[in-house]
């Protein structure tokens, strides 16, 4: 692709029910903080208002905050659930953060995940993903400061404009969610926008990465929109350690939590019925759909999908608390370490120049040799041998080995002049 890969994390966030909320939100500002330290690229923050575990209910909220205690890191909404919002409210708050945030906001859309959510609200399941469609086709134009007059069935816009054209040029950036059905890839093939896919392991949703992005290639033509692969990102599950055996012990404190969730509140059944205890986490570790392991594993985990996939631009870590605090952020650091420069190919330099240096040792140990003995020459001839060291001197005043030539083609130093009087 020609583009360096990025890494980040998305975030539901996904907190134990019997976790003090009010620290749990606490931590996840400091994790970001922490990626932000170790380098990673980017963190999305989700909106949820049921199910008692993914807590943050206003994701801009959440960037905004964020964006005061990071530097570098890009902050986007992982999703703005459309449906529940007026789209001139929601332009207004995005184009706040993206001035706020100087143009370290994006922003994701989705119809809203959980089922519940709506009801709240008196939203017909059936509409989430048409009013999604509706909504991100009046902010599209809102967030490149047009003017938009729109009527539907749920919201109408009469001249609506922002009052600040964008910080970002010509918009933030923008992206849509993608899971199971093909509707997240239409939408951004339809608006030319990036793509959020929020399962990418598992042999099933593994083997309909290729497929999503064709989906989404193929609507984009149909609408004379381009869409650019490095505006692809993958979420995935991983918590790597040293050792498998630790990331397994690791993940025993928090995994049953995370799992009970997806079980029993988002109805995904993705673990076999009566698989308990321990054995719930090798159980999980083995079905290919995360990893649990070291960074190794996550290397080839992350190959298998840019093989699979043709190649994508983002790589994000789901934030789940499957291990403790300590255990979770080492993990992090892991990947940042031993991970991303696989990807990234920051070492490449540093890997060259070692194999230089060593393809060259000879010649330049000769030439330090020789300048050494080139000293030793000239301070023999000024004040005399006796104070240096003969076998030393024997070492480095010797003439030049067959094998010492320069790589430079210099004369060698090391061969005795005809004046010198030192043996």
């Amino acid at each position: 692709m020609g583009k360096r890969m990025r890494f980040g994390a998305f975030m539901g966030p996904f907190h134990a029910r019997r976790d003090n909320p009010t620290l749990s939100l606490h931590r996840d500002l400091e994790l970001v903080s922490l990626l932000d330290r170790l380098g990673y690229d980017e963190c999305w923050f989700g909106e949820h208002h049921s199910g008692g575990m993914e807590i943050i209910g206003p994701p801009e909220m959440v960037v905004c905050t964020a964006a005061e205690r990071t530097r570098n890191i890009r902050l986007g909404t992982g999703v703005v659930s459309l449906a529940y919002h007026n789209p001139l409210m929601v332009a207004e708050r995005i184009n706040y953060l993206d001035h706020i945030t100087r143009g370290r906001v994006m922003f994701g859309v989705g119809p809203g995940a959980l089922p519940s959510d709506a009801f709240m609200m008196g939203i017909p399941i059936g509409k989430l993903r048409d009013r999604m469609d509706e909504s991100f086709a009046a902010l599209i134009p809102l967030l490149r400061g047009e003017e938009v007059t729109m009527q539907t069935d749920w919201f109408t816009l009469n001249q609506a404009r922002l009052q600040m054209l964008p910080y970002s040029e010509p918009s933030v950036e923008m992206a849509v969610a993608s899971m199971v059905s093909p509707s997240g890839a239409t939408a951004a093939g339809r608006h030319g926008v990036g793509m959020l896919q929020f399962q990418s392991l598992g042999s099933e949703a593994f083997n309909s990465l290729a497929s999503k992005w064709s989906i989404c290639e193929q609507v984009a033509a149909e609408h004379g929109q381009t869409v650019d692969r490095s505006t692809w990102r993958l979420v995935i599950q991983i918590h790597i350690a040293e050792t498998r055996e630790q990331a397994i012990r690791d993940c025993r404190f928090g995994l049953h939590h995370w799992i009970d969730y997806y079980q029993q509140v988002a109805q995904l059944p993705i673990i076999p019925e009566g698989v308990t205890g321990d054995d719930l986490v090798e159980t999980y570790a083995g079905m290919g759909v995360a990893v649990i392991g070291t960074p190794d594993d996550a290397i080839a985990t992350i190959e298998s999908l840019q093989k699979q996939t043709g190649g994508f631009g983002c790589l994000m870590l789901l934030s789940h608390e499957w291990a403790d605090t300590a255990a979770t952020d080492k993990s992090y650091e892991l990947f940042a370490r031993y991970v991303i420069p696989h990807f990234q190919r920051t070492n490449a330099n540093r890997e060259a120049s070692r194999a230089w240096v060593i393809q060259n040792r000879s010649h330049l140990g000769e030439q330090t040799r020789q300048a050494m003995g080139k000293r030793f020459i000239a301070h023999a001839e000024k004040y005399g041998a006796e104070n240096l060291d003969p076998a030393t001197m024997a070492a480095v005043t010797a003439p030049a080995q067959p094998d010492g030539a320069s790589p430079y083609g210099e004369t060698h130093v090391g061969e005795k002049s005809k004046d010198s009087k030192v043996a």
